[in-house]
């Protein structure tokens, strides 16, 4: 079991069982079992859709929630953030954890590959990041477009006469 803490300081357990996987199809329609089927985008959505990792997440806390009178609502007012991150990892090891000790030392082994080159990706995005920062040109751009200024693409009055 693994557990995070949301931005109003509440812990929560994140369990990943039979009960869970069946309490998540039934609420959202998901099936966190498809994180193994070839060719399953469930990855790929919980990558790509925040809203939907927090739904999952809820429903997944669901019976603690309930014993909080914790709200969908107010659970997601929660969900911010570097919170957002833990609790997806927690999401992931649990579901990892939940399976057979062959296929769960292959899917360990297959997101700790994805840890390694998301934690590449992010180093290297911020050094981009800093050397557009760095460069003087930029704030030269930032004060023409914020003053008003011409970039030299403006487009043509509306007053032109139209080409013919």
């Amino acid at each position: 079991m693994r557990t995070f803490t949301d931005t109003a300081g509440r812990s929560w357990e994140v369990v990943v069982n039979v009960d869970t996987i069946k309490r998540v199809r039934d609420l959202l329609g998901v099936n966190l079992l498809g994180i193994v089927e070839p060719g399953n985008d469930l990855v790929d959505r919980l990558a790509e859709d925040v809203i939907l990792v927090c739904d999952i997440l809820f429903a997944v806390v669901k019976p603690q929630a309930a014993e909080r009178n914790v709200s969908d609502a107010d659970f997601g007012k929660a969900l911010s953030g570097d919170v957002i991150d833990t609790a997806t990892t927690a999401l992931l090891e649990e579901l990892i954890d939940f399976f057979p000790s062959r296929r769960r030392a292959i899917l360990r082994q297959a997101w700790e590959k994805v840890v390694k080159v998301k934690a590449r990706l992010e180093t290297e995005a911020e050094e981009k990041a800093r050397i557009l920062l760095a460069d003087p040109k930029l704030e030269e751009q930032l004060m023409a477009t914020l003053s008003g200024g011409s970039s030299g693409s403006s487009p043509a009055s509306s007053a032109s006469p139209p080409a013919g």
